[in-house]
């Protein structure tokens, strides 16, 4: 699966690794190298398909200027519509990228079940576990973290890596 995602900084890392005790309980925890905040999923089975709709996402992005984003409470999604649930995740508050989401979707079209009005910002924390696992989590202390999202990346989650970046002007 390719994607358009917003880097995280080392803030949001450090609180999400301090959260590491709590997550104790739950099948598969997302390590930092995993952890991603994904602002639309790029439609596309192969690198040709891939660099087609990496060239309509630049179109679409252009002109869009960096915006604030800020995680601060934990979620659930009970019952996801891909994957093995549940999944306990850091909600994401931003205007700006629910905007920027909405227009790429308006330009390259919404997963169904997982984009335009179902979109959720947030940072995958674990999958699986049990209520105490989720209470445990819901209670643990969370620094709240607020930055500029300046930059995205496209990013290849077969491999694991980043392919290319675009910046957004200030």
């Amino acid at each position: 699966m390719y994607s358009l995602n917003v880097p995280l900084p080392s803030a949001v890392h450090e609180a999400v690794d301090a959260l590491r005790p709590a997550l104790v309980g739950f099948d598969r925890i997302r390590d930092g190298r995993t952890r991603t905040l994904v602002v639309k999923r790029l439609d596309a089975d192969d690198r040709r398909e891939y660099l087609g709709a990496e060239r309509r996402a630049r179109a679409a992005l252009s002109g869009a200027p960096a915006f604030e984003a800020r995680i601060g409470s934990v979620g659930v999604f009970e019952d996801p519509p891909h994957g093995r649930g549940p999944v306990a995740y850091l909600g994401v508050e931003s205007p700006g990228l629910r905007s920027l989401h909405e227009r790429l979707a308006d330009a390259l079209g919404a997963l169904p079940d997982l984009e335009g009005d179902e979109y959720t910002p947030h940072v995958t924390l674990a999958r699986g576990g049990d209520d105490r696992a989720f209470e445990r989590l819901r209670n643990a202390p969370l620094e709240t973290v607020s930055w500029t999202v300046d930059e995205l990346e496209f990013y290849d989650a077969r491999h694991g890596e980043r392919i290319e970046s675009v910046s957004l002007p200030a």
